[in-house]
């Protein structure tokens, strides 16, 4: 049985919760291949393939012999546009290119699991009661997570809904980043030192993902 270390909206600690073993305590015999196959799914699918260059034919320029063939002592050149001079078009360049792969739900949804379990074993998953922001305060959002976190790491935040207040709050705080309980993925959790998540948001990734 897991447990994470629970705290009040001000940051003070007042117990601990229960994590739900469906989601926090899986185990897979092919872990380490599941969140391979996911996350380099996941990140070519992040991947803009807009590279381009202009091949021989593309580039502007006469098709025009340069010289004649014999006699100059020159190599035998073809065309301006020919790869080998400046201004010319490129060989074997990058064209644009699809690189999206379709990931399987039941994939997905096991990877964000091993994740989190792997999180909470290490003990960095962290439950607080709620963020309560009147208005956007980076500050008020920095102390907070100074107050919960002493050791440098990048941190994510979890929260039920969009919060336009929270947001904004943890926003321009370098290591932090904000996402839906509904939406988290396997990735942004492998790449934190730690999860925070609010009272909420862990009731809709247990409602959501405990499927």
């Amino acid at each position: 049985m897991l447990e994470a270390i629970k705290y009040s909206a001000t940051g003070a600690k007042i117990g601990t919760v229960t994590l739900n073993e469906e989601i926090f305590n899986v185990s897979s015999l092919n872990d380490s291949a599941v969140l391979y196959e996911v996350i380099n799914m996941y990140l070519a699918n992040q991947r803009q393939g807009t590279a381009s260059t202009k091949t021989r034919a593309e580039v502007q320029g006469t098709t025009a012999k340069m010289y004649r063939q014999k006699g100059t002592g020159n190599a035998r050149a073809g065309s301006r546009r020919s790869p080998i001079r400046v201004g010319g078009g490129v060989a074997f360049g990058p064209k644009p290119k699809d690189w999206y792969k379709s990931i399987p739900k039941k994939k997905k949804r096991l990877a964000l699991k091993i994740a989190l379990t792997e999180k909470a074993k290490e003990g960095k998953i962290v439950v607080i009661e709620d963020l309560k922001f009147e208005k956007a305060s980076t500050k008020q959002a920095n102390e907070l997570l100074n107050k919960l976190f002493p050791e440098k790491g990048r941190k994510l935040i979890v929260i039920d809904g969009s919060d336009k207040n929270v947001i904004k709050s943890f926003t321009n705080i370098t290591g932090a980043a904000t996402d839906r309980a509904d939406s988290i993925y396997a990735y942004e959790v492998l790449k934190s030192s730690y999860v925070l998540l609010t009272e909420k948001a862990l009731q809709t990734i247990e409602e959501v993902f405990g499927k």
